[in-house]
C-alpha cells in the first residue's frame, strides 16, 4: 500500500479519535448523572435519534452535543437558495465564488448552533433527576452563556475535523463524523441487548429477528447501491485510433442512487431542528407540535419518508449534468447510438437518471423509515432504524471506492515514473 496513502488513513483515524474525545468533554455546569438518568427513559423518541447522531454526546451534555447537524443544515439551506436564486448558483460554480459560498455556510452554522444552544440550555432549567436534582449547577443565565459558546466551539470544531478529514485524511470528512458517531453507539446498544435477553424483557427469537431484518437491509442497500444503468457510447473511429493506447470508457454510468446518503442526512437535519428548538418549551400547543414530530410517530417517519424523496430528487438533479455529459461527449466525438448529439443526447440522458431517480428515491424513503416501523411492532424498548444502517453502509461503501481509487492511482503513477 502506498506510504501517502497509509498516512492519509492515519491522519484520518487521528482526527476520529479526537471526535471520539470530544464527545466525553461535558458543558460546564451540568449534573451528568442527572441527564444520564433522563436519557435512560427516552432512548426510543425522538431524544434518542438525537443522541444516536451525536455518537451518544447528548446523553453525556458534551461541547459536540449537536453534532454537525447545524454545518448540515446550513448547507441545505444553502443549496436551496442556489438552486433558487441564479447569481448564487453562478457563485457555486466559481473558485472564488466557491471560497465566499462556504465562508456563508459558516456563518450560517453559527447562527443555527447559537439558536439550538440555547433552546437546548432553556430547556435543562426544568429538567430535574429521580431525587428532584437540578440538572443545572450554577447561575441559569451563566449557564446559558456558557453553554452556548462551549456548544459553538465545539461544533466549530467538528466542522474543522471534517474540512481536515476530507482535506488531508481520505475524505468525506463530514460523512466519516456521523458514521463514526453512530457506530460508536453498537457496542452498547449490543450490551443492552445482551442485558435485555438476560433478564427476560426481550425474547431470544426477537433478537434473531432483529439480526434478520439488519442483515437483510445491509444486503439490501448493498445491492442497491451497487446497481448502475450502463449507457452505450459509440467513439468515430478517428478517436479510437488517436486514443488506441489509452483506456476510452464506451459506456455512461448512471447509478440508481445519484443522490447517496445526503438525502437521508439532509432529512434528518431538517426533522432535528425543530425537534431541538421545540423541546425546552412548556407550552401545550408546541408540547402537541413536539409530539408527532416524535421518531416513535406515524407522522415523524412519514415526514422522513417525503423529504428523503424530494431531497433524493433535488441532490440527484445537482449531481448529474445531462447538459454538460452531453457536450463532453460531443467534444470527444462520442455518441450514444441511436441518438442525435447534443440536446437529444441530454434529453435522453436526463429522461434516463430521473428513471433511475425514481426508484432510488423510494428505496431510500423505504429504508429510511421501514425497518423502524417494523422494530416497534416487535415492541424493542430502543432506537433502531434504517436511516443509522443506510448511512453506515453508504459511508462505508464510498471510503472504500475512495481508497480503492487511490490505490490503482499510485499504481498507475508508479508505472508512470518507470516509464511503463
Amino acid at each position: 500500500m502506498n506510504k501517502n496513502l497509509v498516512n492519509k488513513i492515519f491522519i484520518t483515524i487521528g482526527f476520529l479519535f479526537i471526535y471520539r474525545l470530544l464527545a466525553y468533554v461535558p458543558v460546564p455546569g451540568v449534573d451528568a448523572a442527572v441527564i444520564a438518568s433522563f436519557f435512560d427513559s427516552h432512548q426510543s423518541d425522538a431524544l434518542g435519534l438525537f443522541n444516536m447522531f451525536s455518537g451518544n454526546a447528548v446523553e453525556r451534555m458534551s461541547i459536540i452535543a449537536l453534532g454537525i447537524m447545524p454545518y448540515i443544515t446550513a448547507s441545505i439551506i444553502m443549496e436551496l437558495l442556489a438552486a433558487t436564486f441564479a447569481p448564487l448558483g453562478q457563485m457555486k460554480k466559481e473558485r472564488d465564488g466557491m471560497v465566499k459560498y462556504m465562508q456563508i455556510i459558516r456563518y450560517a452554522t453559527i447562527v443555527i448552533t447559537i439558536i439550538q444552544a440555547i433552546g437546548i440550555s432553556v430547556g435543562l432549567q426544568s429538567l430535574t433527576g429521580p431525587n428532584g436534582n437540578s440538572a443545572i449547577l450554577i447561575d441559569h443565565n451563566t449557564f446559558i452563556i456558557l453553554s452556548a459558546i462551549s456548544m459553538l466551539a465545539g461544533t466549530m470544531l467538528l466542522m474543522w475535523i471534517g474540512e481536515q478529514i476530507t482535506q488531508n485524511g481520505i475524505g468525506n470528512g463530514i460523512s466519516l463524523i456521523i458514521f463514526a458517531g453512530i457506530v460508536s453507539a453498537i457496542p452498547s446498544s449490543i450490551g443492552q441487548m445482551i442485558t435485555m435477553v438476560n433478564t427476560g424483557a426481550m425474547s431470544f427469537l426477537t433478537v434473531i429477528a432483529i439480526l434478520t431484518l439488519i442483515f437483510g437491509t445491509v444486503a439490501i442497500i448493498i445491492y442497491v447501491e451497487l446497481g448502475e444503468r450502463r449507457v452505450p457510447v459509440t467513439y468515430a473511429k478517428k478517436v479510437m485510433m488517436q486514443n488506441q493506447n489509452k483506456r476510452v470508457m464506451n459506456y455512461i454510468p448512471i447509478k440508481v442512487n445519484l443522490s447517496g446518503v445526503i438525502p437521508v442526512i439532509f432529512a434528518s437535519a431538517i426533522l432535528m431542528f425543530p425537534m431541538t428548538v421545540l423541546s425546552s418549551s412548556s407550552n401545550p400547543t408546541i408540547i402537541a407540535i413536539a409530539d408527532y414530530l416524535n421518531p416513535n410517530s406515524y407522522f415523524f417517519n412519514f415526514l422522513t419518508f417525503l423529504f428523503v424523496v424530494f431531497f433524493a430528487f433535488f441532490y440527484a438533479s445537482i449531481t448529474f449534468n445531462s447538459k454538460d455529459i452531453a457536450e463532453n461527449l460531443k467534444k470527444q466525438g462520442g455518441f450514444i447510438p441511436g441518438i442525435r448529439t447534443g440536446n437529444a443526447t441530454s434529453e435522453f440522458l436526463n429522461a434516463t437518471a430521473s428513471n433511475l431517480t425514481f426508484t432510488g428515491a423510494l428505496y431510500l424513503g423505504l429504508v429510511a423509515t421501514l425497518p423502524f416501523m417494523i422494530i416497534k411492532g416487535m415492541g424493542v424498548p430502543f432506537f433502531f432504524g434504517g436511516t443509522a444502517v443506510l448511512i453506515v453502509v453508504q459511508v462505508a461503501l464510498d471510503t472504500m471506492r475512495k481508497i480503492e481509487a487511490q490505490i490503482y492511482m499510485s499504481k498507475y503513477e508508479t508505472l508512470s515514473a518507470v516509464g511503463l
